[in-house]
């Protein structure tokens, strides 16, 4: 019998396959050639340096939006608020990057840091109605979401700029973009954020795998009244688990504003690094390891997907509808368990 690891190991790796096959059939249905199409997506991606330091520059935030899904869902929370997240602590480190003028060893940190407390913040309030009122976090988190994209917005042009669209610049002490590594990668927009995206992951596995908060905040999600009766506080496991899964949307939105642009602009929508953090969580099967892998795969489809119109003539619109079906196959996921497990009956 199969166990739960390996099911939850080749269930993500199936539904990428299945993505990747029924965007192949929708490209032969419209007369496009699969084989040139995602060899165009492949070359877009990862056919040089530069689509190198591309992919992995997309993966960053994705990285730290998809921890921090995961890191709630692991809890027993689903944090659809993590776009909200990213937004103010983009906000906070761009503020802290333009604001103070401090050695790079103490800028950067105080940069990542005001980030991440911002984002708990953000989580916190969810996480205290949730706790204490039995709030769904699902209703909070939408609402504040709005709140956070327009109240960031306003802030840009009145605190960060004078009734303009952009923020100033981040001093160069605050940057996580250096032009040594950008030179290695094709001067491309990679940062020294992926390193920080790795740091966090760890964490996010050790903490969860390692600790016994982390084991109370699994044991609360898998089952609260469990949890309740064993002796453990499930309001402050609510509370903290939001708490650290908004800093980390937080940090996410940091590596966007003191690594890729240096700067914070007002946003007539969403940006969907926080949606797309679900889908991330969702295929990386809510573990750290998944999650990084699931994010660099997102990182490269949406980084080759602007090569193929040129070179295959395929619409780069074709990837989203890939990406869609891997998150089908992987929600669906029950699905291909029936089938793994009956063709191992069969096969027995």
């Amino acid at each position: 019998m199969m166990d739960n690891k390996k099911l939850n190991i080749i269930i993500p790796i199936f539904s990428v396959f299945l993505g990747f096959l029924v965007g192949a059939i929708v490209m032969l249905a419209f007369g496009y050639n699969p084989i040139e199409g995602y060899s165009a997506l492949f070359q877009g991606a990862f056919g040089s340096m530069y689509n190198i330091g591309e992919t992995i520059r997309r993966s960053i935030p994705l990285v730290l939006s998809g921890l921090a899904i995961a890191f709630a869902f692991r809890s027993g929370l689903f944090n659809i608020g993590a776009e909200g997240q990213v937004f103010v602590g983009w906000f906070a480190a761009v503020w802290v990057g333009v604001t103070f003028d401090l050695p790079a060893i103490i800028h950067i940190p105080f940069a990542i840091l005001a980030a991440a407390f911002a984002g708990a913040v953000w989580a916190f309030v969810p996480g205290i109605l949730k706790a204490t009122r039995g709030v769904h976090e699902v209703v909070v988190t939408i609402m504040m979401n709005y709140i956070a994209l327009h109240t960031t917005n306003y802030l840009i042009r009145t605190l960060l700029s004078d009734g303009g669209s952009q923020s100033g610049r981040i001093a160069n002490s605050a940057s996580l973009a250096t032009p040594g590594l950008q030179e290695m990668f094709g001067y491309s927009q990679i940062h020294w954020g992926f390193i920080v995206s790795i740091i966090f992951a760890v964490f996010v596995w050790f903490f969860l795998e390692k600790t016994t908060y982390g084991y109370e905040l699994r044991a609360v999600g898998f089952n609260p009244h469990a949890a309740k009766y064993s002796g453990m506080s499930v309001k402050r496991n609510i509370v903290l688990a939001m708490v650290i899964s908004g800093a980390l949307a937080g940090i996410g939105g940091a590596m966007e504003g003191i690594g890729t642009f240096g700067y914070m602009y007002t946003h007539g929508a969403f940006t969907n690094l926080g949606f797309d953090g679900i889908a991330v969580a969702l295929l990386g099967a809510n573990t750290a390891p998944g999650v990084v892998l699931a994010a660099f795969l997102f990182g490269a489809l949406k980084v080759g997907a602007l090569s193929m119109p040129p070179l295959s003539g395929v619409p780069s619109e074709l990837v989203e509808i890939v990406i869609a079906m891997i998150i089908f196959f992987v929600a669906a996921s029950y699905m291909i368990r029936l089938l793994i497990m009956r063709f191992k009956k069969e096969e027995n």
